[in-house]
């Protein structure tokens, strides 16, 4: 039986759509469950349309707490039977309900090299900014487990991408991105090919 994955994300969505794409050709062997968006207004989200995918924006100030805006996401998950969690550009801090859920498949995708430029505030643009400005000779990308920390879940896989005296933010962020979606559509074969815990271990 094909292993089915949830997608979180809060923007444009090439990530989503790099695994989109491995999902459609068979490189990927599972199924596109879900999409939780942060917002109605990001172009995510259309992509979700476009590919017939269930989508879900789940807005933070729509719910009394972010515990129980995850207890109604971790509903849809189940309802869903989603196996693996992909963070691909996802900006809202995970609460611990939800890790406990699906402790062990939660993935995010993080623009460095983890530890360096992660954590609270290190997000997007602002990832790069810092190493352009720190006069860093490489960056990379990151793949990793989600636990209850920011950005400090067990790595899973990283690749370095040089740094050049004229990148600017965007130049660097461009070239971070092809290897963040190589990476991550690689990992999540992997991960679904792999023997999981069941869902009845996970979904509590």
């Amino acid at each position: 039986m094909l292993k089915r994955i949830a997608v979180f994300v809060s923007g444009g969505g090439s990530n989503l759509q790099s695994l989109i794409d491995g999902v459609n050709s068979g490189e990927i062997k599972a199924e596109m469950a879900a999409v939780i968006a942060s917002s109605s207004k990001i172009f995510a989200v259309e992509r979700a349309k476009i590919h017939n995918i269930p989508c879900f924006v789940m807005r933070k100030r729509d719910f009394s707490s972010l515990d129980a805006m995850y207890d109604e996401i971790i509903a849809i998950l189940k309802e869903r039977n989603v196996d693996l969690v992909v963070l691909a550009g996802y900006l809202t801090i995970l609460t611990p309900n939800i890790i406990e859920a699906f402790r062990g498949r939660i993935i995010n995708i993080h623009p460095s090299l983890i530890p360096k430029y992660c954590g609270m505030g290190f997000y997007g643009l602002k990832v790069h900014e810092a190493v352009v400005a720190a006069g860093e000779k490489e960056s990379g990308a990151t793949v990793h487990f989600v636990d209850e920390g920011a950005d400090t879940g067990k790595i899973i896989r990283q690749e370095r991408v040089p740094v050049y005296p004229s990148d600017t933010a965007e130049t660097l962020a461009a070239r971070v991105l092809e290897v963040e979606h190589r990476i991550l559509r690689e990992t999540v074969k992997q991960l679904v090919e792999a023997d999981l815990p069941s869902k009845s271990e996970v979904c509590k």
